[in-house]
């Protein structure tokens, strides 16, 4: 129980600082301290970040960051999508499926260290959802709607298939084809984390799969924990070294990962 208390405390705190990049450690921290396979540890990191998500959603709805209507609808796309995302999951082998999750971690680093280095916001040409400036809302179009539907689903199957939050698919695709800040792509981000979490949780469990009652108690609440505890510390340390930070974690973990899945039986 105090090996899940302290990766979840470690998993929380990342996902405070980085916003919504965090979940992504929540499934490997769960494979390396407790010796789980993906598909057991997946359903646990899911409830874990699920809850955290909803914290620093719930501290979004309170400084009006969140688009909820973007968020329902990329939350109704995505949460049917996790079924076909856990079934995957379930024909793959453990080997397979480690080291996948290895190379989608390696994806995520090099976009934080090429956005670090490349601080500038991007482009304006391409931004397929724009913001009204006159009423602060999004131009509803049905390009729009596609978009942010295509997000979903590819969040839901990223979610069944790995277990993840899916904060490393949304926060990029929203700040490249969008015009939403940065702290309204955090938070509506984990209002849909949160949402397909729940439902992608609710779908493992309707597929079989076993959630330990007692370490995902634990290992929720430290996250939680970690949480709040991350987003006190985001505010005194500069998003650049964060991102530099959490890209050299991520690394080093996937590193790990890959030396797992080619030593595995």
């Amino acid at each position: 129980m105090l090996i899940s208390a302290l990766l979840g405390i470690l998993v929380g705190a990342i996902l405070g600082l980085t916003g919504a990049g965090g979940g992504i450690l929540a499934v490997p921290a769960l494979v390396v301290g407790m010796g789980w396979p993906m598909q057991q540890a997946a359903p646990v990191a899911l409830i874990a970040v699920a809850g955290g998500a909803a914290l620093g959603a719930a501290e979004g709805f309170r400084k009006k960051l969140v688009r909820y209507k973007a968020a329902l609808l990329m939350a109704v796309a995505g949460i049917p999508v996790t079924g076909f995302g856990i079934r995957t999951a379930h024909m793959l082998s453990q080997r397979v499926l480690l080291a996948l999750f290895a190379c989608v971690m390696l994806i995520v680093a090099t976009r934080l260290i090429l956005q670090a280095r490349h601080a500038a916001s991007g482009l304006e040409a391409g931004r397929l959802g724009r913001i009204n400036p006159a009423t602060g809302r999004f131009e509803w179009t049905w390009i729009t709607a596609v978009l942010l539907a295509a997000i979903g689903a590819l969040t839901g199957f990223m979610t069944g298939l790995l277990g993840v939050g899916g904060g490393f698919v949304i926060v990029p695709l929203l700040r490249r084809f969008t015009d939403v800040s940065m702290h309204g792509i955090v938070a509506t981000s984990l209002l849909v984390i949160a949402l397909v979490g729940i439902g992608g949780v609710a779908t493992s469990m309707l597929h079989g799969t076993d959630v330990p009652v007692a370490v995902t108690v634990y290992f929720s609440l430290a996250t939680a924990a970690g949480m709040m505890l991350g987003r006190l510390a985001s505010s005194r340390l500069s998003a650049r070294h964060v991102q530099q930070g959490f890209a050299l974690v991520l690394v080093v973990v996937a590193t790990g990962l890959l030396g797992k899945a080619f030593y595995a039986g």
